[in-house]
């Protein structure tokens, strides 16, 4: 069981942990300190005579009137006025303890911090209704609150109540608690100093929890609805999933009209969000990111990892957003070899990947931690770079002047080619059609992790899961290149260019981009032939020319589709190959297109689905090709002295 021995995952998303298991710590924990509070309540809570900490509950009282159940830990013997952190959750603060803050948080809470926790509103013992993400505020609607104005209004009480503060505030999160976090710099209180999103989503369509570029992804969406929205607190969805392989379930459901129809009858707030908006319409565009970070507020610490299974893509582009207009030099970014969350824990190994260091370590102590400190207590030098990435294959911190790099680096065609071959060379030959092709049928679709897929197994590294699971099935096509003969850098966005035609008029496109080892690996055998995704991502194709407005797909017409791959910083090794896959599904995460154009998929009808023959171009008028972001050899190591502009390699723990 994961518990709060990871406190930096506090925000972090249920499902990352055994549900039955946390529900049942949180029932525990909340039942055993149960207090009521009066408005404006603030008394202490009993804790251990030696405690490092004194705990205090409140009912904070927003502008409206709603109060919010919110918990201060202060050292009990603190020598100076110290900052305020917060963290605020959607997922419940009841299983936090004095216990559990010292041996999580050693660094920061040897700094010295008052630690404030929150349940937003609608959560847990917070009053109010919970609206998922609720959207940014319009004061023409007459819209007066939104996570900005609680954030605001939570800070502005604590000031006025919680003793022996310095006068600043500092807020972090993961995952929801990171969105909450940069919810809180839109429109911030002048105490708040600094902020740590770790793992924030930024767009929920393009490329974050609830869909890609498009295609929606079933499982993660319905399961996290089901449990945010059937209960105040975290429902159990193996209330309705009830095969061992949920693989097997949602294949049964048949389409996503029966979620619906058959299971929620319209209860979820959510799902209904999902089936009235299959569109980047509006709502959606709205509840992004990129309409409102037009300004950076605060110090800002942007925090990712290259195995995010579920926010790769937020913290990349809300430090992209925001460094178009960091004229002050307050936005950083730092992207570890970690899945979601995985900052929090030692971070030396990943699945069967093993990065040689202690790399979350590396980033809380060497980092955030000072980080904070400069920020919130005038203490230190803020010496960290614009940006620092974990450069897998070789397993080294790198420091950058910029992000993506851009001194040094060059882009790089890597072409698909005959003979299922990979190559720079680009396609030269008589043959305009030259393709390979497969049969896509949406009632065998590709699972995209081993099967059985349980619900509360294996999501948490499925990215790093061995790809010859899928190797040579016949609906999955792949392209290898030869063994490399040096070692080959990319650090930046790579980008898919596919030349794809299908029988269908609708289409899903993944593309997958995979280092693989040799048979022969003597540093770790059982690693022999391994296949690991470095980035992988789909498109669906309807939306190749709008994201507003889908089109039909004319059946056997030749297509290009551009996908891009939010950023990578890898090395692929001498003596590695470099391999490409493309299908058609990845199921359940994401769910099964018709193959024929139906105007909202959401309400498909099952005899809407048709296998499809798909054909990927590999001709030289129509050559598919990833485009690398490759570094120049002079420029993968860099300097001890100095940082240019593609960066110098950062000391290892």
């Amino acid at each position: 069981m994961r518990n709060y021995s990871q406190l930096w995952s506090l925000n972090f998303k249920w499902r990352t942990l055994s549900f039955r298991n946390l529900f049942g710590m949180f029932t525990r924990c909340s039942l055993a300190g149960l207090v009521c509070f009066a408005v404006l309540a603030f008394s202490s809570a009993q804790e251990p005579a030696d405690s490092l900490f004194t705990r205090t509950e409140a009912m904070i009282p927003m502008r409206d009137g709603v109060r919010l159940f919110t918990v201060v830990y202060a050292p009990a013997q603190a020598s100076e006025p110290l900052p305020i952190l917060l963290l605020r959750t959607p997922y419940g603060i009841s299983g936090v303890s004095t216990a559990y803050l010292a041996r999580a948080l050693p660094d920061l809470t040897a700094d010295g911090y008052i630690f404030v926790f929150q349940d937003i509103r609608g959560r847990f013992r917070s009053e109010g209704e919970f609206v998922m993400l609720r959207q940014p505020r319009n004061p023409a609607a007459g819209e007066t609150i939104d996570e900005s104005t609680d954030t605001y209004d939570t800070i502005e009480w604590l000031l006025d109540n919680v003793p022996n503060h310095n006068g600043r505030v500092g807020m972090a999160g993961t995952s929801y608690g990171g969105w909450l976090t940069v919810m809180g710099m839109l429109d911030p209180h002048p105490a708040l100093k600094a902020i740590v999103p770790q793992g924030s989503p930024a767009d929920m369509w393009i490329g974050d929890d609830f869909h890609h570029n498009g295609a929606f992804r079933l499982s993660y969406g319905f399961e996290y609805a089901y449990r945010m929205e059937s209960s105040k607190e975290i429902a159990d969805v193996s209330e309705v999933i009830r095969r061992y392989d949920s693989y097997e379930w949602y294949l049964e459901l048949g389409p996503l009209s029966n979620i619906n129809a058959k299971l929620v009858h319209g209860r979820l707030p959510t799902w209904n969000d999902f089936v009235n908006h299959p569109n980047y319409d509006e709502f959606w565009q709205r509840q992004a990111f990129a309409p409102w970070l037009k300004r950076v507020t605060v110090p800002t610490l942007n925090v990712a990892g290259w195995w995010d299974q579920e926010d790769f893509y937020g913290p990349l582009k809300i430090y992209e957003l925001l460094e178009q207009h960091d004229s002050k030099n307050m936005n950083f970014l730092v992207v570890g070899p970690w899945n979601h969350g995985g900052w929090s824990g030692e971070g030396r190994k990943l699945g069967p990947l093993d990065f040689g260091s202690a790399t979350g370590q590396y980033y809380r102590q060497h980092v955030r931690a000072p980080f904070l400190a400069y920020h919130l207590k005038g203490k230190g030098k803020l010496e960290i770079p614009e940006a620092l990435t974990f450069r897998t294959g070789r397993n080294q911190w790198v420091e950058h002047g910029t992000w993506p790099p851009k001194t040094g680096v060059s882009g790089q065609r890597l072409y698909l080619q005959a003979g299922r071959k990979l190559g720079f060379d680009a396609p030269r030959g008589p043959d305009a059609e030259a393709f390979d092709s497969y049969i896509s049928d949406p009632a065998s679709p590709v699972p995209y992790r081993h099967r059985p897929i349980e619900l509360r197994s294996g999501w948490t590294t499925w990215l790093v899961q061995d790809q010859r699971f899928v190797h040579r099935r016949p609906d999955v096509l792949d392209w290898v290149s030869e063994p490399l003969q040096e070692d080959l850098v990319v650090a930046g966005k790579i980008v898919a260019h596919l030349f794809a035609s299908t029988t269908g008029s609708d289409s899903d496109w993944i593309v997958k981009l995979i280092d693989v080892y040799p048979d022969d690996y003597p540093p770790d055998p059982q690693m022999g032939g391994y296949q690991l995704m470095i980035a992988a991502d789909v498109f669906r194709g309807r939306y190749r020319n709008s994201f507003e407005k889908p089109e039909p797909i004319t059946p056997n017409a030749v297509e290009h589709y551009k996908i891009e791959f939010p950023g990578n910083d890898h090395v692929f090794r001498k003596g590695h190959r470099i391999m490409v896959q493309v299908q058609s599904t990845w199921f359940p995460v994401i769910d099964r297109n018709p193959q024929r154009f139906v105007p909202n998929i959401f309400l498909a009808k099952e005899s809407d689905f048709q296998p499809a023959t798909q054909r990927v171009f590999r001709s030289e008028q129509h050559a598919s090709y990833i485009l690398l972001p490759v570094v120049r050899p002079a420029q993968t190591r860099g300097q001890d002295k100095g940082k240019s502009e593609t960066g110098r390699t950062a000391a290892r723990p």
